[in-house]
């Protein structure tokens, strides 16, 4: 649980820790959507080169990014062998095959790429949340949907959620951390190899954490309400977000990398050494 880096922050006073949340945000966004664009090893490359940059621009250690990766490497590992094992390539003789089930080198090929894009859009995710504050995240998110307020969708109490979602992740983790130390001492089985065992030994874990859970989300309404918190109409903000010209070059550099990641996918110009650059 402790490798979990969501609602983490790590401080500093870099460029990327000062950046506007909402230009942080919007690059996210254009990032997301430019892993899915990525179909080379070449392309999976040059967006990594520019992703461990950013993470030495914000002097956050790699080691602490990369903790991101273990809560899901055992999905990660578990989809690359279903893809290994399942993937038909009739054009191709197999590698490898037994009863049922072939392996082709196309597949180990898509398997990696499918690795690697996990891992890309966990590891952006991760450094957003360790160069910005849960409250920055937030207030990014809610003056993003300002415009959703004209159609009367509530964005001051959806962002409101997120923050207090992304406060209490840490502060969970740490009651987790506790309450298994506590039924290790009694003697549950967490390490055991039996599954159902594993199972059985999480559950006296599980109910005293929604108890607290509830406990916690009850003495926050009521520290809400002894404040007389009414809603977003008329409250006022202690930090306003401002826009300066490095958050726009920022944003600009990523859609020049995004375009990039297009130009190796179409090769709009046709040149010739597009397509010996990767598999």
């Amino acid at each position: 649980m402790r490798d979990l880096t969501v609602g983490q922050y790590y401080p500093s006073n870099s460029v990327v820790h000062r950046a506007d949340p909402r230009f942080k945000l919007l690059i996210l966004c254009v990032y997301f959507v430019m892993v899915f664009f990525c179909d080379t090893f070449f392309s999976f490359a040059f967006v990594t080169v520019f992703v461990l940059v950013t993470v030495f621009i914000a002097r956050v250690p790699l080691l602490k990014v990369l903790k991101g990766i273990r809560p899901v490497l055992i999905v990660l590992l578990f989809t690359t062998a279903l893809m290994i094992v399942f993937y038909r390539d009739e054009s191709a003789a197999p590698l490898a095959e037994w009863w049922i089930f072939k392996i082709y080198l196309s597949g180990i090929y898509a398997s990696l790429k499918l690795a690697w894009r996990l891992l890309l859009l966990v590891l952006m995710p991760s450094l957003l949340t360790l160069t910005s504050t849960p409250t920055e995240i937030c207030d990014g998110w809610e003056s993003l949907l300002t415009p959703l307020k004209w159609i009367k969708v509530p964005v001051h109490e959806l962002a409101l959620i997120m923050s207090i979602a992304l406060r209490l992740i840490p502060t969970l983790v740490d009651e987790t951390d506790k309450i298994m130390n506590a039924q290790k001492a009694r003697c549950a089985e967490f390490d055991s190899r039996n599954p159902f065992k594993k199972i059985k030994a999480m559950l006296p874990v599980l109910i005293p954490l929604f108890v607290s859970s509830f406990r916690r989300a009850d003495e926050l309404a009521d520290a809400m309400d002894s404040r007389c918190y009414r809603g977003a109409k008329g409250r006022t903000r202690m930090k306003k977000l401002k826009c300066r010209a490095g958050d726009v070059i920022a944003l600009l550099f990523w859609c020049a990398v995004f375009v990039c990641v297009l130009f190796l996918k179409y090769n709009w110009l046709n040149w010739a050494f597009i397509p010996l650059l990767g598999i």
